[in-house]
């Protein structure tokens, strides 16, 4: 079993990769009362064109379908996996985002227990055509509550304005007319396909025994071999936005706003893509962070509150950058927001800005690593985009001001930005 070592967070990983592929992390943190083990397979909303194991040829399927296949995998004959995991003392759950699919459950007892049920439940699928009938109607209800909901509303309909054609554009859980198109045979090739050990890693951090958790995950993993990469086929994104604005009224107390920018870099990974997220929510942070003195005044002013976040994300299909929140005038923050990019844009920054920003940055993690959910969620999504996490201090303490003055040209060029406003009817 190998050893990670991070000096500067004084953690050691262990890892191992296992005969049918699976990696395996393990971290270590004595004296924690709780144990957290999520384990993800590298598949999520945007994955809607690929490669079926043992097949030549290229396979369409709805969109949503990650997301179903979320919801079935707890399903068992008899019942749900969800009860198991309460009659063990331990709280499950389960997510899917645009590009991963994570099972994970917490605990405070019976650890190897409640362990071999995650690696058992999620190994073992159990599809039948009535289940799958009624899950769609689950799900459809589910996708017509977030209609209701405003803040998701504003997201979605923002994303769909940036994107003409790149799948993030879609809603992660898909849209009532194409859950109704899923079939229990799709989501058997999905999973045939997704959920092979080789696309998968499993993290688990609290007090334990790193030789024995993993001899508890090799009796407990299935057998075989590892497998090649899985051909994904995504559409060529054009760079200008496709809706530079659009409204919705619902009943809502106030508007909300989000200002979106366009990155039109993508395909990074590994390294490169954790430099440049970690180099564009630096530079959100300078403009629009809580000390800046652009904030202070918005705040002053009445035109936001603490709700308001500006922070950047990005996978190697894509990248964007969301500022917003709610506001009673969404025009005249609009018109703030834009002349506030545009003189940062132009004039940059001082030096002791970055500096406090590089602070922040450093702040915000060091808190979150007391959290094991904010450690094995950041682990396991910067693995599938081949970084290393425990890098992530290394390179916020290394980085120097230029490169982030390289960045802002392109990162606050409003020509590609879209705005989405929703307002009360």
């Amino acid at each position: 079993m190998e050893r990670l070592h991070s000096a500067l967070l004084k953690e050691e990983v262990f890892r191992d990769q296992l005969p049918n592929g699976l990696q395996v992390y393990l971290l270590r943190k004595a004296g924690y009362h709780r144990s957290y083990a999520t384990v993800a397979t590298r598949y999520g909303s945007t994955d809607s064109r690929f490669v079926p194991a043992g097949a030549a040829e290229p396979l369409d399927v709805p969109p949503g379908i990650a997301h179903f296949l979320e919801h079935k995998l707890f399903e068992e004959e008899g019942g749900s996996v969800f009860d198991r995991f309460a009659e063990r003392g331990a709280s499950a759950n389960a997510f899917t985002s645009y590009t991963l699919t994570a099972y994970l459950f917490s605990c405070t007892e019976a650890f190897h227990e409640n362990l071999r049920l995650l690696l058992n439940f999620v190994g073992r699928p159990y599809f039948t055509d009535e289940l799958v009938e009624k899950e769609k109607g689950i799900i459809e209800q589910e996708l017509k509550m977030y209609d209701d909901h405003p803040d998701r509303v504003l997201v979605r309909n923002l994303l769909e304005a940036l994107y003409h054609r790149n799948p993030v554009r879609i809603d992660i859980g898909g849209t009532v007319e194409s859950v109704r198109q899923i079939t229990k045979e799709q989501l058997s090739t999905c999973y045939a396909t997704f959920y092979h050990p080789s696309n998968m890693v499993l993290f688990a951090a609290g007090d334990l025994d790193p030789q024995e958790t993993l001899r508890v995950v090799r009796e407990t993993a299935s057998d075989g071999s590892p497998r090649g990469e899985i051909r994904r086929f995504y559409p060529e994104e054009p760079p200008a936005v496709r809706e530079r604005r659009v409204e919705q009224r619902m009943a809502v107390s106030r508007p909300r706003y989000a200002l979106g920018l366009k990155d039109t870099a993508t395909g990074f990974t590994g390294e490169d893509l954790m430099r440049r997220e970690i180099a564009h929510n630096m530079l959100l942070h300078m403009v629009l962070g809580r000390s800046s003195e652009a904030y202070q005044r918005l705040y002053e002013e009445g035109l936001i509150d603490d709700g308001f976040s500006a922070y950047y994300t990005a996978s190697p299909l894509y990248g964007h950058a969301i500022l917003g929140g709610e506001t009673d005038d969404p025009d005249r923050l609009h018109d703030e927001l834009t002349r506030i990019l545009e003189r940062f844009r132009r004039d940059g920054f001082p030096d002791a800005d970055f500096r406090r920003a590089k602070r922040q940055a450093m702040g915000e993690f060091l808190n979150g690593f007391n959290s094991l959910e904010f450690i094995a969620h950041s682990f396991v999504s910067y693995h599938f985009r081949q970084a290393n996490f425990f890098r992530y201090l290394e390179i916020v303490q290394e980085m120097p001001p230029e490169e982030l003055r390289a960045h802002a040209e392109g990162l606050l060029d409003l020509e590609r930005s879209s705005v989405s406003v929703v307002r009360p009817r």
